[in-house]
């Protein structure tokens, strides 16, 4: 994810980016609303009966 963790590497550099991006299956690297969507997901209601899950939130990188 493009974010501020890890030091900003990615958010900071585009070749890094571009790097990640030809990694995933979507083209392109993480922002954080693509993972805000899921995290709300996660923390509504509806999702009560959802525990101990791994959910993979890479865009395709590791399909």
């Amino acid at each position: 994810m493009a974010t501020d963790f890890g030091g900003g590497r990615l958010k900071a550099s585009e070749d890094m980016r571009n790097y990640i991006g030809s990694q995933t299956a979507l083209g392109r690297a993480g922002e954080p609303d693509d993972i805000g969507s899921l995290v709300a997901a996660l923390c509504s209601p509806e999702t009560g009966w959802v525990n101990a899950q791994r959910i993979e939130a890479s865009g395709g990188m590791f399909l």
